[in-house]
C-alpha cells in the first residue's frame, strides 16, 4: 500500500525518527513509523482487494514453475497480466476518488491520496511539536 504520501512521510522528519514506530518493530532498512502511518488506512486496500477478487475466475490466473529451493521446483499461481493491469488501474482510480473529509485549508472533499498525504504532514507536525494533538481522519465506509 505504499502510496506517495506514506513514502514521502520520512521527508517531514529527521532521518532517525522515521525508523522508530510504535506498532512495527525496528528492522534494518524498514521505516517503522512510516509503516505505522499506513495502519489507519490498511482497511481501504483490504476492502478494495476483497471486492476486486470477487470478480475473478480461474482463467484470470496463470501457473508458473519456479525454483522453491536449490533442488526443488514448485508451481505458483499468479494473476495474469491483463488482470494485474486492471487491478492496478482500478486501485489508482480508487485512490483518486473523492471522500467527504475537508482539506486542511479549504474544500469540503478531497481525494483519498490527498487525505493520506495531509495526514503524513499533520503527524510530522505533531512529532516536531508544531501541533498539540494529532487525531487521524479516517474514512468511514
Amino acid at each position: 500500500m505504499c502510496r506517495p504520501g506514506l513514502g514521502v512521510f520520512a521527508v517531514y522528519l529527521p532521518a532517525s525518527r522515521a525508523f522508530h514506530g510504535s506498532l512495527h518493530s525496528v528492522q534494518y532498512g524498514k521505516p517503522g513509523l512510516v509503516c505505522d502511518l499506513q495502519e489507519p488506512y490498511r482497511y481501504l486496500v483490504d476492502d478494495f482487494v476483497i471486492h476486486f477478487c470477487q470478480s475473478l475466475g480461474k482463467r484470470d490466473f496463470t501457473v508458473k514453475s519456479e525454483a522453491v529451493s536449490r533442488k526443488r521446483m514448485g508451481k505458483r499461481e499468479y494473476l495474469n497480466d491483463a488482470e494485474t493491469r486492471r487491478m492496478i488501474r482500478e486501485l489508482h482510480d480508487y485512490f483518486e476518488s473523492k471522500v467527504d473529509i475537508p482539506l486542511i485549508r479549504h474544500g469540503k472533499s478531497q481525494r483519498i491520496e490527498t487525505l493520506i498525504n495531509e495526514e503524513a504532514l499533520l503527524l510530522a507536525k505533531y512529532l516536531r511539536s508544531e501541533r498539540d494533538i494529532w487525531n487521524p481522519r479516517v474514512i468511514i465506509t
